[in-house]
């Protein structure tokens, strides 16, 4: 499967499709999805024009969120000038909380294709930001990274390199609720380690986490069963592993535990578990999505979105 529809909601806002000369209209409760369709692309015009024109808006001050869709060639350039772009439009952009990247289609670029950079300095220049989310995994990195204020940070990818995940986990976000890696499979250089993770699973980092999702990973069994014995499932209100190559070994591993029953939700949909093992977690008493069964063997399972 891969995606096939655009982001809707983010960081609480709706999503709508800003069309170059319209007026920003409830700037301070809309994210804005600036894209360059192919027409555009194919006169020449790049991604950075349309945000010049975005900011030309008497409005752009207030906007609360821009949800960058596709730019031209994204399978082949980093997003250096739309990113750049970005960062010198801070004075510009004063009110902006959401910022989420390449929110595109498979028929735009399939996510194993879109070329990212290293993003920081987004979260630099805008330090009063609360939600960041980026598509894409190839030539993606982070540095050095403390964020006072940052809510909810949302890694989607076919297969995350552990440098991002390492440095995600080393990042100081004191603030942070949400936080999700598509952590995918290793057909698509997912490249993360159960022994990767095991800083977050002592329960010590992002003192206000929430919701934790990893998702989307062929390492589903052996992070559901680390996680079981967690410190940190005992203060989490959602636990998300869907999307990936969950199956009935993981699943025990989560009935079994007493801080399981604590969750407001335990999403598990797309996975690979038995109809015996459903309706074990499905009487846990908490809310379970296990919709999506999939069928196949440990060697013949496949995350949701992989290419």
């Amino acid at each position: 499967m891969t995606i096939g529809e655009h982001t809707s909601v983010f960081g609480g806002k709706s999503v709508v499709d800003w069309t170059p000369g319209t007026p920003l209209t409830n700037p301070e409760d809309t994210c804005f999805r600036i894209t360059l369709w192919y027409e555009a692309s194919e006169k020449g015009e790049e991604w950075t024009d349309l945000l010049a024109k975005f900011l030309e808006d008497p409005a752009a001050g207030r906007v609360y969120g821009i949800v960058v869709g596709s730019w031209s060639d994204m399978w082949e350039d980093a997003a250096i000038p739309g990113l750049e772009a970005l960062v010198a439009a801070r004075d510009q952009l004063t009110s902006l909380k959401a910022l989420f990247l390449a929110d595109v289609t498979f028929e735009e670029c399939e996510i194993s294709w879109i070329q990212q950079t290293d993003v920081t300095p987004l979260l630099e220049a805008y330090p009063h930001l609360e939600h960041f989310g980026v598509r894409g995994g190839q030539n993606l990195s982070f540095g050095k990274i403390s964020h006072r204020h940052l809510k909810s940070l949302t890694i989607e990818a076919g297969g995350l390199g552990v440098e991002v995940v390492r440095a995600v986990l080393a990042a100081d976000f004191p603030e942070l609720e949400h936080l999700e890696l598509w952590l995918g499979t290793q057909w698509y250089g997912a490249t993360t380690e159960l022994v990767d993770l095991a800083p977050l699973f002592t329960g010590r980092l992002f003192p206000k986490l929430k919701y934790l999702g990893l998702k989307n990973s062929d390492l589903s069994d052996v992070i559901a069963t680390a996680i079981a014995d967690s410190p940190l499932l005992e203060r989490l209100e959602v636990l998300d592993l869907s999307m990936g190559t969950l199956g009935d070994e993981g699943a025990a591993a989560l009935a079994r535990s007493p801080a399981v029953k604590n969750l407001e939700l335990l999403d598990l949909h797309h996975h690979y578990c038995s109809d015996e093992m459903m309706e074990k977690l499905q009487g846990l008493g908490i809310e379970v999505d296990v919709e999506g069964q999939e069928s196949g063997t440990s060697e013949h399972r496949y995350v949701e979105v992989g290419e």
